[in-house]
């Protein structure tokens, strides 16, 4: 199982900024190892976002996106204390969920 993401949402004004470090391979499927062999597409193909039950962001990433991949984004809403969960799924099936409280 993949490891935990770093997660960081703050509260300010209304507006509730998001930055996630996610920890995968994010392979492409177009290099080779030391074999001459081509190292299998393995990369995050989904991330979302939710808040209360309500999706604050959805995205379709693809094998151009880098190892160990940061996404930001803000929203508006969310109160301190509230609990944001972010949620990845990757092309091989495997699938990582992590919450934080909204400071």
């Amino acid at each position: 199982m993949a490891r935990p993401m770093r997660i960081r949402a703050v509260n300010k004004d209304g507006v509730t900024e998001v930055k996630v470090l996610m920890s995968h391979v994010m392979e492409t499927g177009q290099r080779t190892d030391d074999d001459g062999e081509t190292i299998p597409a393995h990369f995050i193909k989904d991330v979302t976002a939710v808040l209360d039950g309500k999706t604050v962001l959805q995205a379709q990433w693809g094998p151009a996106v880098s190892r160990d991949p940061f996404l930001s984004f803000k929203f508006e809403g969310g109160e301190k204390g509230d609990e944001l969960e972010v949620t990845w799924n990757d092309n091989e099936g495997e699938s990582r969920t992590d919450t934080v409280e909204i400071r």
